[in-house]
């Protein structure tokens, strides 16, 4: 005597892989072939969840760095990079706005950059005017663009700080951060 658990594949045929460019027929009710497109629903307008089975909450606590938008983590880099420069220049950093914008103007650009001619901006220095106070705006795409992971990004932002700074103030980049020239 046999036990059946011991010979699946006559008790249970295990199906044969078909391949993906076959197309799969079904038998209809009268024994005909039927194709797999006229056995499918048609996809009308998305349904909404009945069963509650759809996002909850957040995905992370709002602590967490994973909550944060890669927009948000940029602004963190900016602010990162003002307040190490604060302490020496408190007080010409005072009144200057700093900005934080997506790409450049095309007013910006001028007729467009040719290769290896014309680089994109990485930010922009704004001397004050009457009612309008100095800033600085750091432009984010052309950062993130060229910038290898999240310590490269780091030091780039702060490298551009430093650059608009130091043409705000009418001084050298080294003159206003002395590590400046120790990253190039």
């Amino acid at each position: 005597m046999t036990c059946p658990i011991l010979r699946p594949a006559t008790i249970f045929p295990i199906p044969r892989r078909r391949s993906r460019s076959i197309r799969r027929r079904f038998r209809g009710p009268r024994g005909r072939p039927r194709t797999l497109a006229s056995v499918t629903p048609k996809r009308g307008p998305r349904r909404r969840d009945r069963h509650g089975r759809g996002l909850r909450g957040p995905l992370a606590p709002s602590h967490v760095p994973m909550a944060k938008s890669r927009s948000e983590r940029f602004d963190d880099l900016v602010l990162d990079a003002v307040d190490r420069l604060r302490p020496r220049w408190e007080r010409q950093l005072s009144a200057v706005e700093f900005a934080v914008e997506d790409v450049p103007p095309l007013s910006e650009l001028g007729d467009g950059p040719r290769l290896n001619s014309d680089p994109i901006p990485f930010g922009r220095a704004d001397a004050a005017t009457g009612q309008t106070p100095a800033s600085i705006v750091v432009y984010r795409r052309p950062l993130e663009a060229r910038a290898r992971d999240r310590d490269t990004l780091g030091a780039m932002v702060h490298d551009t700080v430093v650059e608009q700074v130091a043409t705000l103030l009418g001084l050298t980049p080294e003159t206003v951060d002395p590590g400046y020239d120790d990253r190039r």
